[in-house]
C-alpha cells in the first residue's frame, strides 16, 4: 500500500462546544476540508455543534464520505437542526469509541473537553493493549495541548510509561503538515495483545 492510499477514513476527536477563540473552529473547517481533499472519509462522534459540526460540514461539503456515530442519550443535546453525513446511533460511550476505532485508520484530536481527552487516552491505551498500531495526532491549535505534551514527557521520565512511546503521537498545528506525519509515521508496537477494541 503506497502512502496515499493508506488511509480510508480519518478519525476525529474534537469538543462539542466552540470554545473561546473564532481559530478552533477555523481550523476545524481546514482540517475537514483536508481529509475530503485528499479522498478520505470522516468518521467523527455525530454532533453537529462546535468543532464537531465545524469538521463535520466543511468534509461533508468537500465531497468526503461522512460517518457519525453518537449514542441515543447523547443525540439530543450534540444534534440540533441536520444531521451531517451517515449518522449511526449505538447504546452507550464504549460503543461508540469502538465503532469509531473499527471504522477508522487513523485518529486526530482536536481541542475539546474531558470527553475528548477521555477518547485521545483510551485510544492511546489501546495501542499499549496491542489492541491497535493506528497512528495517532494531536492537531495543536493555539498550543491547547502543550501543556499535555510536557505531562506525558514527565510521565516518560517519571518511568510511568515506556521511553519507546515517546514519539507516540504526531503533533502539528496545520492539518495537511498533521495529515503528512500520519502517513509517515510508525506507531510503536506493544508487546501485549490482550483484547480486541469490542471488548475493551
Amino acid at each position: 500500500m503506497n502512502q496515499a492510499s493508506r488511509f480510508n477514513n480519518i478519525c476525529v476527536f474534537c469538543g462539542s462546544s466552540p470554545g473561546v477563540d473564532d481559530t478552533y473552529a477555523q481550523r476545524a473547517e481546514a482540517l475537514g476540508a483536508e481529509i475530503a481533499r485528499r479522498g478520505y472519509g470522516l468518521v467523527y462522534g455525530g454532533g453537529n455543534l462546535g468543532l464537531m459540526g465545524a469538521v463535520s460540514r466543511a468534509a461533508f461539503a468537500g465531497g468526503a464520505t461522512v460517518f457519525g456515530i453518537i449514542p441515543g442519550p447523547l443525540a439530543a443535546k450534540e444534534i440540533a437542526g441536520e444531521t451531517i453525513g451517515n449518522i449511526e446511533v449505538v447504546e452507550t460511550m464504549h460503543q461508540r469509541k469502538a465503532r469509531m476505532a473499527e471504522l477508522s485508520d487513523a485518529f486526530i484530536t482536536m481541542p475539546g473537553g474531558i470527553g475528548t481527552l477521555e477518547e485521545l487516552f483510551e485510544t492511546i491505551s489501546w495501542i499499549q493493549l496491542g489492541i491497535h498500531t493506528k497512528p495517532m495526532g494531536l492537531l495543536n491549535v493555539n498550543g491547547f495541548f502543550d501543556h499535555l505534551l510536557q505531562m506525558l514527557q514527565y510521565q516518560i521520565a517519571q518511568g510511568f510509561i515506556a521511553d519507546r512511546y515517546r514519539s507516540l503521537l504526531v503533533v502539528s498545528d496545520d492539518p495537511a503538515e498533521l495529515i503528512d506525519g500520519l502517513l509517515r509515521h510508525e506507531t510503536p508496537a506493544s508487546s501485549v495483545k490482550w483484547i480486541s477494541a469490542e471488548q475493551a
